[in-house]
């Protein structure tokens, strides 16, 4: 059994700070660093980020539809960056916001085996097909020494439309985190009552040895958090930083000291290149602004 995601990201943390940088090769950026809209062109821009910040950054971000649209090729090319960020130190969060129900979710979790020739540390997945449905991906990671990332409030104009729904007392967003919550409390499964606040061990700092693997994605240009992350136990993922409007400020108004945040960056770093020098001294900023 491998050490833990949550270990691992604490680990990380605490030695680069908790930034996330994206790896968004969509096409437009792609002509801005006057590079091809092609394989070729999608391997020299991941190489350049790979090259500038997997030393140094807590965790890189592929964003996998970026890399699906250009075919087996474009796949490739991820298998190769993914295997070059982990070796020098980064660990990679699989943005594929996956959700589906037995067989073809216990193929998704693949990606968190080691035997995986596309193996990451960690995914983000959609709870949108009830909380049972991720049940083997929470099995894999478990298993593998995984983690996961589970959209619950997300800040897309129209996202409230599903999140802000009612199951009961509870809006749907707030059911996926106290699921979350369950899941980083030993020995509960879905289907069993949702364990007591108290039952779930407090973190002793934002990112300490009682971090969970298993976090949710939290937007950072919310006007106010709407669900109560009280006693979650693992990371939030939240985007949104730079371009989006969010700031290191509006980390602070919504999660405080107590939560144990991953803040990502994504197109204010990579608009910085194709300079590889350039790209690390962009991601130094945000880290300091971070920090401060």
């Amino acid at each position: 059994m491998t050490t833990s995601f949550g270990s691992r990201l604490a680990d990380s943390v605490a030695e680069r700070g908790p930034l996330c940088v994206g790896i968004d090769p969509h096409a437009p950026l792609l002509a801005r660093w006057g590079l091809p809209d092609s394989p070729e062109g999608l391997a020299r821009f991941t190489d350049a980020v790979v090259d500038a910040l997997a030393g140094s950054v807590a965790v890189l971000k592929p964003q996998l539809a970026f890399y699906e649209r250009h075919g087996s090729r474009g796949l490739a090319v991820l298998e190769d960056a993914v295997a070059r960020a982990r070796a020098a130190g980064a660990l990679v969060l699989l943005d594929a916001k996956r959700g589906d129900i037995g067989s073809t979710m216990d193929a998704y979790a693949d990606y968190l085996r080691p035997d995986h020739p596309l193996a990451v540390d960690a995914m983000t997945v959609s709870p949108y097909l009830g909380p049972g449905s991720l049940q083997p991906a929470v099995d894999t990671a478990r298993q593998h020494g995984g983690g996961l990332f589970v959209l619950a409030r997300t800040s897309n104009p129209d996202a409230g439309t599903l999140q802000h729904a009612l199951v009961g007392e509870r809006s749907v967003a707030q059911v996926v985190v106290d699921t979350v919550r369950g899941w980083n409390t030993p020995g509960w499964v879905v289907g069993d009552p949702l364990p007591d606040l108290g039952a779930v061990q407090d973190m002793a700092s934002r990112f300490g040895a009682t971090t969970g693997s298993f976090g949710v994605v939290v937007g950072a240009t919310l006007r106010e958090l709407d669900v109560d992350l009280t006693g979650l136990g693992g990371p939030v993922l939240a985007p949104g930083l730079g371009a989006q409007g969010g700031s290191p400020a509006d980390l602070r108004r919504l999660f405080g000291s107590g939560t144990a945040v991953v803040p990502t960056v994504s197109r204010d770093v990579l608009a910085a290149g194709p300079d590889v020098t350039a790209l690390r001294a962009a991601a130094d900023r945000w880290a300091e602004a971070l920090a401060g």
